[in-house]
């Protein structure tokens, strides 16, 4: 396809995409006035230029703030995260949104950190908010951060589904054997950029480190995307980054404390970082504090499967994620690469 032609095919696709977000808002006028009332009533003002249809979502309220707003009180963690059962016991979490909290005239969603590509008008990557919000055992404490700024007014409305999904690794190593230590994982070099983006949903490369204090073990992850993925967070760009952090009680012999955050990265700390390791900051003076936003944390007696699960699906369609924790992609993935060389080798041979 020319790029005339994909610009002309994206341009008619953004505008049907516009027209059908007016016509919706213009269907629920009588919902966002009863709305914007409730609103006003817990001290939010709020304009029809506030409200957004998305078509992923639904008709989304935006103001700064307006979820902790409308929540009301509660305990926050000096991380910023919440209590996800207090929360649950004031709106409770849907059995047909996953990622939703829904009460009788809004929906609280979580942080826009866990949707596909970080992006807030996409869906939820799969599945880790899936598995997180049906996830309980004894002794567990769950805290989530929310999307603050945003909340989906039609309750009632459609869901929006997407058919695919991602997959735990096989893991059967005890962590108490595992070496202390750093590595670094990094998608096959011989493969172009658009194989990286579509194979290994653009990782530019995942760290990971383990070290031991006192009797507690320490996992650190990070995952670090290509150059070409950015999101925009305060008029800033920044080049995001997930990190994982978990505590393993050699005593009790199972997890006490997991977390997850994103990290912003910079132009400047994106390509000193990335070709770094845990140990940068050990090595090099000019240490790089990336911004970060804790997304999740669980406290208490976690066992090792349900953390290699949501380690997994933390990565989502990372095979870098599968490939340390099994020793080998999936099976897919290395179906693909063979045929991705195949191909690669006859137009070789051809020239």
């Amino acid at each position: 396809m020319a790029d005339q032609e994909y610009d002309e095919m994206m341009a008619r696709y953004l505008a049907d995409i516009e027209k059908l977000s007016r016509e919706r808002l213009t269907d629920a006028s009588d919902l966002i006035a009863k709305f914007m009332d409730l609103a006003a009533s817990k001290g939010v003002i709020l304009g029809t230029e506030n409200f957004e249809y998305i078509q992923t979502i639904g008709i989304v309220a935006k103001a700064q703030g307006i979820a902790r707003t409308l929540l009301g009180p509660i305990k926050v963690e000096r991380d910023g995260l919440l209590p996800f059962n207090e929360i649950a016991s004031r709106f409770s979490p849907s059995p047909h949104f996953e990622g939703c909290f829904t009460g009788p005239d809004f929906i609280l969603m979580a942080h826009t950190g866990y949707r596909r590509g970080m992006h807030p008008v996409n869906n939820w990557a799969p599945r880790f908010i899936n598995l997180f919000w049906r996830f309980d055992s004894s002794g567990i404490e769950k805290y989530i951060a929310l999307d603050e700024d945003r909340v989906r007014i039609d309750v009632g409305g459609l869901g929006y589904f997407e058919a695919d999904t991602w997959y735990g690794a096989p893991f059967d190593e005890e962590i108490r054997n595992i070496k202390t230590g750093i590595a670094k994982l990094r998608p096959p070099l011989d493969l172009e950029p658009r194989h990286i983006s579509f194979l290994f949903a653009s990782a530019y490369c995942l760290d990971i480190k383990w070290s031991e204090l006192n009797g507690i073990k320490s996992f650190q992850a990070l995952e670090m995307k290509t150059e070409d993925i950015r999101i925009e967070v305060e008029g800033q760009h920044y080049f995001p980054a997930r990190y994982l952090h978990a505590e393993f009680d050699l005593a009790a012999n199972c997890f006490r404390h997991f977390d997850g955050a994103i990290q912003l990265f910079t132009e400047d700390e994106y390509f000193r970082r990335r070709d770094s390791d845990f140990n940068m900051t050990m090595k090099n003076p000019a240490h790089i504090k990336a911004r970060s936003r804790k997304l999740f944390k669980i406290n208490g007696p976690l066992k090792t499967k349900d953390w290699v699960e949501f380690c997994c699906h933390f990565y989502t369609a990372n095979p870098l994620t599968f490939e340390y924790f099994s020793g080998e992609y999936p099976k897919h993935v290395n179906e693909t690469l063979e045929k991705i060389r195949d191909k690669a080798s006859k137009l070789t041979g051809e020239t």
